[in-house]
């Protein structure tokens, strides 16, 4: 038995992807309701990754997105602002130039996204170039196709010199859950992210592949917990792929609150990763 598998013996093995949609629905059924109130939706807004990751992105429309941020600082002193603004490596030093909010951390994507196929060495040189021009966290995609070959030894040494690279930039770890689509699939690629030093695991990148499912957070969620129950560390959840209402934003609180607790509630535990979220949110506050 190798030492990849000998971690993995260590936690249980996660129930059939049946009866994890029987959990989270009857958890939902039963909790959702009560953390639909304005409290949690105000909460939810300084959990929000505020995201644009299109070919269409130019200096200008990032400089917008950032303003829209700017402008909202100080207008609702009851709802604190986004955790962080999430752009393509080349706009960094565009976000951290029209940033006058405060607490507002700049995210970036590095290492070959949303595939992650390319060379080790461009991941970790991209990873160190956003980070040099400002970037306060860092989201890679797992290289899914080591993971899913069950080649760990490459997959671990190319996410620990990422996270070297980080420095003291945070590191979230993308790994694709509805490419990996079983439970026994995501548990393994959210402890070979954890044991590699990630801050957040990552459900998705929203590209290509069917994006986060509440299913796959509650795993994640799961797993999350037996780590910290067995290392006493603790690692942030950072749900993302096609969150776009209100709703959709509760059910996934909902899930971190009950199988995390309230201590995960805030954005440096929770995170969700979003363009259209802010909008509705604000929305439904009113001024």
């Amino acid at each position: 038995m190798d030492k990849y598998q000998e971690v993995f013996n260590k936690y249980a093995t996660p129930l059939p992807d049946a009866k994890i949609a029987e959990q989270v629905n009857a958890l939902l059924e039963k909790k959702y309701q009560a953390n639909f109130t304005p409290e949690v939706l105000k909460n939810i807004h300084g959990c929000i990754d505020l995201t644009s990751l299109t070919s269409l992105d130019s200096k200008e429309s990032i400089w917008k997105l950032v303003d829209s941020v700017n402008d909202f600082e100080g207008t609702r002193p009851d709802v604190p602002n986004v955790a962080a603004i999430c752009t393509f490596p080349l706009f960094v030093d565009t976000v951290k130039q029209a940033l006058t909010a405060q607490d507002v951390s700049i995210a970036s994507v590095a290492g070959g996204f949303p595939a992650s196929q390319t060379f080790t060495e461009i991941k970790i040189a991209e990873t160190a170039l956003a980070v040099a021009d400002g970037a306060d966290e860092i989201d890679v995609v797992m290289n899914l196709g080591y993971l899913l070959e069950e080649n760990y030894e490459e997959l671990t040494e190319e996410l620990s010199e990422i996270k070297e690279a980080c420095r003291n930039a945070k590191l979230k770890v993308i790994i694709e859950t509805g490419a990996l689509a079983t439970a026994t699939n995501i548990q393994r690629a959210t402890l070979v992210a954890m044991y590699c030093g990630a801050d957040f695991v990552k459900t998705s990148t929203g590209k290509g592949y069917p994006g986060a499912t509440p299913e796959a957070a509650f795993t994640i969620c799961e797993t999350i917990r037996a780590y910290h129950l067995l290392t006493g560390n603790k690692v942030g959840i950072k749900i993302s792929g096609g969150v776009r209402t209100a709703e959709e934003a509760v059910k996934y609180y909902t899930i971190v609150k009950e199988k995390l607790g309230d201590e995960w509630l805030t954005k440096d535990y929770f995170r969700i990763g979003a363009s259209s979220l802010v909008k509705d949110i604000e929305n439904r506050l009113g001024k």
